[in-house]
């Protein structure tokens, strides 16, 4: 069976100013990398539909929801915290990125693909339940976990956030579901500056010193990862997939490349087919450099595909 790809055009009308890292030409850097794969026989094209309200509301506040709402202005930027802004089109924008999740989770749990990657934005790990911040509007991977534990009643899901930034937004929302593993790897000390003492059982947080390289990397994942991943078997596996650990990107300074993007997504793929029949949803976070963007996205897709 195919990879799914989803996309909608949306979700490059969303621009927070002119020198803003998240950028609609991300979607690009990714789509032209995606192109020209040896694989592109083996992924299929959807279009992302708008997460509904009651979708949302799995995961976010009702008061929350009616504040971006509310907020959305009818020109320019509208504001919510010092890296976060509306503008008229972001909300459509944002509702295409959950519902994109959304949608994967149902053809992977409907056995229509055997997994897929969403190339969206805006990104979503930071956004906690009530709080947009870090770029992030509505916490897409959240709105698919909750989706697949509310609409698939499976007991055990997986998230695999190697963003080079904390997921707290989604460590907030499942910090007391046990049904829900998070494993993050993340820069720490960093932006948003937690995750480094937060974690228990079902939550592996895996801080990384400034300067973490590829073999650095696999050693801590393979240490503190895989093995909790294992010992939970999850059902299905989410993946916040951030690739601004790269070393070309100069918001951070980790120093991947695109063979430790290949390498951990294998990683998760092995576990994935070990435990959860193959189910794997994956969606864009964060990657501001756009050649390397693209590149590792690609590597990414390429062993999901079956490279």
């Amino acid at each position: 069976m195919p990879t799914a790809i989803l996309y909608h055009h949306d979700c490059a009308r969303h621009e927070m100013g002119p020198l803003h890292p998240e950028r609609p030409e991300r979607l690009a850097a990714v789509q032209d990398q995606l192109n020209i794969i040896h694989l592109q026989s083996a992924m299929r094209h959807y279009e992302a539909p708008r997460a509904t309200r009651e979708q949302l509301l799995r995961v976010h506040t009702a008061a929350y929801l009616d504040r971006i709402e509310a907020s959305l202005p009818r020109a320019g930027l509208t504001r919510l915290d010092p890296d976060t802004a509306l503008n008229p089109h972001s909300l459509e924008a944002a509702l295409r990125a959950a519902g994109a999740v959304v949608l994967a989770t149902d053809m992977v749990m409907g056995g229509e693909v055997d997994n897929a990657f969403c190339n969206v934005r805006p990104p979503g790990h930071h956004a906690t339940r009530d709080q947009a911040m870090g770029f992030c509007i509505f916490n897409n991977v959240a709105v698919g976990v909750a989706h697949a534990l509310a609409q698939y009643s499976l007991q055990r899901v997986a998230i695999v956030d190697f963003d080079v930034h904390h997921g707290n937004g989604t460590e907030d929302i499942f910090h007391e579901d046990a049904s829900v593993m998070l494993c993050s790897t993340f820069q720490h000390p960093f932006y948003p500056h937690s995750g480094a003492g937060s974690g228990n059982a079902h939550i592996i947080n895996v801080p990384l010193a400034a300067g973490t390289d590829g073999p650095a990397y696999r050693t801590a994942f393979t240490a503190r990862c895989l093995p909790a991943l294992e010992q939970f078997a999850p059902e299905m596996v989410f993946i916040p997939a951030g690739f601004d650990a790269h070393r070309e990107d100069d918001l951070a300074q980790l120093n991947l490349v695109e063979a430790d993007y290949a390498w951990v997504t294998q990683q998760i793929k092995t576990i994935a087919d070990k435990y959860a029949h193959g189910r794997i949803v994956s969606t864009l976070e964060g990657g501001y450099s756009l050649p390397a963007l693209g590149r590792c996205a690609a590597a990414h897709v390429e062993v999901l595909a079956g490279a």
